[in-house]
C-alpha cells in the first residue's frame, strides 16, 4: 500500500495563505460548515441572495455548491453563483447530496456541471455518485449504502467515472463512504482512513466539500485538494476516536472531530498516516 506522501502529494494544511470561501450549501450545516472553514484558517460567507454577487465575486477565491436544501429560492442561488464563478474564473465544489433521492437535484447537478466551466470538483457518497453516473444505487435519501461498496461496484463507479473525466477533463470526482474513490482525467485512488462514526452525524460530508474548497482556494489543484481535505478530515476523525471512551456518546465524538480540525496540521508530519493508494494497483 502506497503513502500519498511517495506519490506526490504533499500536505495542504495548514493553509499558506487564508481562503475566503462563498458557501451557497445546506442549511442544516451552515453553522458546522463556517466554523469548520475558520478552524483550519479559512474564511466563510454564507450568501445566497444573486443581488449580492457581482459584489461577492470580487473578493472570494472559491465556491461551494451543495445540494443538501433545496428551495425555488436556492436553486437560482445555485444556478446564478455557477455563473458567476465561470465569469470569474473561481474553483467551485459541486456537492450532489441527495441526488439518489430526487430526479430534480440530479438533473440540477448536471445543469451545474454541464453549463458551466468552473467545476474543479464534484462530491458526493458512493451512491449518490452512482446515480451521477446513470448506475444503479441502492442509496436512500441523503445515506449511502453498504451495498454500493463492494469491490466490483467500486470498479464499476471508476470506469463510469474515467469516461466522465473525458468529457470534463478538469473537474475532479469524489465519492465518500467506507473507502473513498477519488478519480481525475488520468488518476484513480482509493484512500481507507477514516472511522465509522464520522456517518454519524450531520454535516461531515458538507464540511469535507467546504474544505477541499479552501484548498482550492489557496491555489492547489483540485486533485490534490480532495486528496488532502479527504484525508485531513478523515484522520481527525481517527483522532477523535482515539480519545473518546466507553462513557462517550456521538456528540462528543462529534465535538472532539471538530476540535482537531484545528488541531491536526500543527503535526506537520500528519501526512504520514495516510492510507492510500491507485486503484488500478488493487483492483483489475
Amino acid at each position: 500500500m502506497s503513502n500519498i506522501s511517495q506519490i506526490n502529494v504533499q500536505p495542504a494544511f495548514p493553509l499558506p495563505k487564508t481562503p475566503l470561501v462563498h458557501c451557497i450549501t445546506n442549511d442544516i450545516s451552515l453553522e458546522t460548515v463556517a466554523n469548520a472553514l475558520l478552524y483550519v484558517g479559512a474564511k466563510p460567507l454564507m450568501a445566497d441572495y444573486p443581488a449580492e454577487f457581482a459584489d461577492i465575486f470580487q473578493q472570494t477565491d472559491a465556491l461551494l455548491l451543495n445540494l443538501g436544501h433545496l428551495s425555488k429560492t436556492q436553486v437560482m442561488a445555485l444556478k446564478q453563483a455557477s455563473q458567476w464563478a465561470y465569469k470569474t474564473d473561481k474553483p467551485t465544489v459541486l456537492d450532489v447530496v441527495g441526488i439518489t433521492a430526487t430526479s430534480l437535484r440530479n438533473n440540477l447537478a448536471h445543469e451545474l456541471l454541464e453549463k458551466t466551466a468552473s467545476i474543479s470538483v464534484v462530491k458526493g457518497n458512493i451512491s449518490e455518485i452512482r446515480t451521477f453516473c446513470g448506475l444503479h444505487s441502492h442509496g436512500r435519501g441523503v445515506d449511502n449504502s453498504n451495498l454500493d461498496q463492494e469491490k466490483g461496484s467500486l470498479t464499476e463507479l471508476k470506469t463510469s467515472l474515467r469516461k466522465m473525466t473525458q468529457k470534463y477533463p478538469q473537474t475532479v470526482f469524489l465519492a465518500t463512504g467506507q473507502r473513498d474513490l477519488v478519480v481525475s482525467y488520468d488518476k484513480a485512488f482509493v484512500l481507507e482512513n477514516g472511522v465509522f462514526d464520522l456517518d454519524s452525524f450531520t454535516g461531515s460530508g458538507d464540511i469535507v466539500g467546504a474544505l477541499i474548497a479552501a484548498l482550492l482556494g489557496t491555489q492547489t489543484s483540485p486533485l490534490q485538494a480532495v486528496l488532502n481535505a479527504v484525508s485531513y478530515f478523515n484522520l481527525c476523525g481517527e483522532q477523535a476516536a482515539q480519545k473518546s471512551d466507553m462513557t462517550t456518546g456521538i456528540a462528543t465524538f462529534q465535538h472532539l472531530t471538530l476540535d482537531q480540525l484545528s488541531l491536526l496540521s500543527q503535526d506537520h508530519n500528519w501526512t504520514k498516516q495516510i492510507k492510500a493508494y491507485k486503484l488500478d494497483d488493487q483492483y483489475q
